[in-house]
């Protein structure tokens, strides 16, 4: 018996973000996700009561059920929510949409998140997801748990940190051609970025991620009925979710302490490398990337995962603003500005970047890209990837 096949069978075909300051959003969390919603299925050129399937990311409280029927859609094919915090799982939400559509459990599937400081408060504060294990030794924030395998990257593998401010520099560069960015009219420049505050090492306030309200939204269909809707879907070419055995269920004890949690391990492929065999395609074939920046460290550490940059000392040569910039470098990142100059809900808006570049409508477009990357948060206990293409690359 033969798996179902993933690659192309489904692609975005509607897409919206509502982001606001953190703690300024005008609606909670419900009337968000429904007006993001509603927006992706005009975006779509359908009716919302055409939606069948209902995929959120973890921490969402509204389900298929609840969704559906604020919606009046005629029938609720597919509902769950994906697990895991950090945004690990953030691209594994598109996956399981792509997954539902392939396998015929569904045909119309929306993929949602929403935000509000007054509904569920800061994400910051780490007791749900650290419990006992960090807290009994003073680490209490996701800063701190990344800043410590981020400066064993720097220490052990020999990545320069300046890579890092290299790939901060980029997202506010795009953010100053994104209108809604939070970091438009807010360029920043090297020596600012090195006097700023240190947050904990080796992290500085701009490698940390900005928080917003706001709500995300994508639409999916199959492949089939997307060509017929527009000419610029992103085909979802594959998806893969995971983390080598032990990684983070040890906590700080992992052998591969300095990944992301994209590789491998003992042998056997990792999340990366299950991506790219499904995709028929390599590193060499990305166009533009999309990668959530929790910190900037684990950002890098994921672009290596990956094999979009090597490790050591070398990774210097690539991790540059201009190489990491659209319109300019080999490796554009982060094109609308990212979690850190643009807006964080939970990552879900480097999603619609990734899809706005397969369109040609990002504010920092990639010329002829074909082929865009969006990976997951770096360094949860689960992560994921999920590459998008043009209808040429199926």
């Amino acid at each position: 018996m033969t798996g179902i096949s993933m690659r192309g069978a489904a692609a975005v075909v509607g897409v919206s973000e509502l982001h606001y300051k953190r703690g300024e959003a005008p609606h909670g969390e419900l009337r968000m996700t429904l007006e993001a919603i509603v927006a992706a299925c005009t975006d779509a050129g359908i009716s919302p009561r055409e939606l069948d399937g209902f995929v959120s990311y973890a921490g969402g409280g509204h389900d298929g059920a609840i969704i559906g029927g604020a919606l009046g859609v005629d029938d609720v094919r597919w509902s769950n929510m994906m697990w895991g915090g950090g945004g690990g799982t953030v691209a594994a939400a598109v996956n399981n949409a792509s997954v539902a559509i392939a396998a015929g459990q569904a045909e119309c599937v929306v993929v949602y998140r929403s935000m509000a400081q007054e509904d569920t408060g800061r994400l910051g504060y780490a007791k749900y997801f650290y419990g006992p294990h960090y807290l009994a030794h003073g680490v209490g924030s996701p800063a701190q748990v990344c800043a410590l395998r981020t400066q064993r990257l720097l220490e052990h593998d020999g990545v320069p940190r300046e890579a890092m401010r290299a790939l901060v520099l980029a997202a506010y560069r795009h953010a100053q051609n994104n209108p809604t960015a939070a970091g438009y009219g807010r360029p920043l420049d090297e020596a600012t970025y090195d006097a700023s505050r240190m947050i904990t090492e080796p992290f500085h306030l701009f490698d940390c991620s900005r928080e917003s309200d706001g709500a995300v939204a994508l639409v999916l269909v199959s492949a089939e009925r997307a060509k017929s809707m527009r000419p610029d879907a992103a085909y979802v070419l594959a998806g893969a979710q995971g983390a080598p055995g032990g990684y983070s269920s040890i906590i700080d004890n992992d052998d591969l302490y300095t990944t992301a949690g994209f590789a491998g391990r003992s042998g056997r492929p990792g999340v990366a490398e299950r991506l790219w065999t499904a995709a028929r395609l390599g590193p060499d074939d990305v166009d533009v990337v999309q990668v959530y920046e929790n910190f900037s460290g684990p950002a890098v550490a994921a672009l290596i995962d990956h094999g979009l940059v090597p490790t050591g000392p070398a990774a210097g040569g690539v991790l540059t603003v201009d190489n990491l910039t659209a319109g300019v470098g080999k490796l554009p990142v982060n094109t609308s500005g990212g979690n850190i100059a643009d807006s964080f809900v939970n990552g879900m808006g480097l999603a619609v970047e990734a899809v706005r570049q397969i369109r040609g409508t990002s504010t920092n477009p990639v010329v002829g890209a074909r082929t865009s990357l969006f990976i997951g948060g770096p360094m949860a206990p689960v992560v994921s990837s999920t590459l998008f293409g043009h209808e040429d690359t199926l």
